[in-house]
């Protein structure tokens, strides 16, 4: 194979619309209980049908019965260098078809999107990732360095059944890896005509998803009853989710924060960051929960019948740390909860960080400048988490790079886990455009 020229062809930008799609077609609901899940095989074997036909070997790993994902290498002309993941999940949160303006899985295309569950989290970026590759092999791209795929299961509930147990049983497949790119970055905030902000994730918070049990006297309901396991679980539940904890600006945040307050002309007060956040429209409900630990209760359970006051009541809590903050947020909630009230960890896992320099982030904004001459990338935090801890373990530099150039009037955030979820295609061909620029560069 010889290198092909720089500027990507046509023929990249309409497979992409098809394959992201054919995937939304797919349904891989993730309920996080195996019983429940559609599971990822049927979208595992689709990828790897795939690659099969341009001449891609990969592998599909089943970690359980419908849990799969799946890994392939593209060999680079240079074995010295260090290999470079990309990463997508296959698995997409569920949707409840009556509250959509289209079916959730019929990968509908109106008014200039493609709409389902998973067009922005994230079978979009697996399609790219799919188009660029396929494009390759038909045209005789070599990349300098190997390029791993890994499409994944489980990233919804906390990458149990996909990246951490690749990372536990298959590390040998992601041997040589030596930095990442998956979901959650890349995508253009607008600033006027000629500035889109392009936010390229460096950090991302920790999870610390808790149950809380509460214990008291069972008891017929119609007594006058002290010790009762509800109400005390619902006074703890009520003091976390009204609890606003303290304002911490990491150096990933206050990069962003100055960047952005450069652009919008806002003058930055470091003690004052969410007056600068208040002022940058739908993307605020991403940025502003950066800048401090977050703790939402989002599920409760308790008793078996009506008229009896049960012994036992639980609740889950969300919980997202700051980076190094991870054990801070635990005795935080304790001291909340009060010593009566027992804590269990249901998932763990810390907050990752690296800085916005280097050859990968220089390719990165190179891309996007030749797509956009208007694109100026920034860093920031994702309040959520992705698959990138479980690389992390390996030693890998991650970031998120999933380039989508949006609609200055689009709700992004609002759109992850949201109803009618949808991705503008014009947006998708521009990232798919940036993707295969910033591959055969990186």
């Amino acid at each position: 194979m010889t290198s092909a020229p720089e500027a990507p062809a046509p023929a990249v930008d309409a497979e992409v619309v098809d394959l992201c799609r054919d995937l939304l077609r797919i349904d891989t609901t993730n309920t996080g209980d195996n019983d429940t899940c559609a599971g990822e095989r049927l979208a595992a074997e689709y990828v790897a049908g795939k690659l099969a036909e341009v001449g891609v070997d990969s592998r599909i790993h089943e970690s359980a019965p419908g849990r799969a994902s799946v890994l392939a290498r593209i060999p680079g002309t240079d074995p010295s260098r260090g290999a470079l993941l990309v990463h997508g999940h296959l698995d997409v949160v569920p949707a409840d078809p009556a509250e959509w303006s289209v079916h959730p899985f019929s990968g509908e295309l109106r008014d200039g999107y493609l709409w389902g569950r998973g067009a922005i989290d994230m079978k979009d970026f697996d399609a790219m990732a799919l188009a660029v590759v396929r494009h390759w092999q038909r045209t005789g791209v070599r990349p300098e360095r190997d390029i791993v795929l890994a499409f994944t299961a489980d990233e919804e509930a906390g990458s149990d059944y996909g990246a951490h147990f690749l990372v536990d049983r298959h590390a040998d497949e992601l041997e040589g890896c030596t930095e990442a790119i998956g979901e959650v970055g890349g995508f253009s905030y607008t600033v006027s005509d000629d500035l889109r902000l392009y936010l390229i994730e460096t950090a991302e918070k920790g999870i610390n998803w808790l149950r809380l049990h509460a214990k008291g006297r069972p008891g017929h309901g119609s007594f006058v009853h002290d010790d009762n396991a509800v109400t005390a679980l619902a006074e703890a539940v009520a003091r976390i989710g009204r609890h606003r904890f303290p304002t911490v600006v990491t150096p990933t945040v206050r990069a962003f924060l100055e960047q952005v307050s450069e652009a919008l002309g806002v003058e930055l007060d470091p003690d004052d960051p969410e007056t600068a956040i208040a002022k940058l429209g739908p993307i605020a409900t991403i940025i502003g929960a950066t800048i401090r630990n977050t703790a939402n209760p989002t599920r409760l359970a308790a008793g078996y019948k009506d008229n009896v006051i049960p012994g036992r009541a639980t609740a889950t809590i969300d919980c997202r740390s700051l980076p190094g903050q991870s054990e801070l947020i635990v005795e935080q909630l304790r001291e909340l909860i009060g010593p009566d009230i027992e804590m269990e960890h249901i998932q763990r896992q810390d907050a990752i960080e690296t800085t916005f320099d280097g050859a990968l982030v220089d390719a990165m904004a190179a891309a996007l400048r030749a797509e956009d001459a208007g694109a100026r990338p920034v860093p920031y935090m994702l309040s959520g988490g992705t698959d990138a801890k479980a690389w992390h373990r390996l030693g890998i530099r991650c970031f998120g790079f999933s380039p989508l150039r949006l609609p200055a009037d689009l709700n992004f955030s609002a759109l992850f886990h949201g109803i009618d979820e949808r991705v503008p295609v014009d947006g998708l061909q521009f990232g798919v455009r940036v993707l295969d620029r910033f591959l055969r560069a990186s």
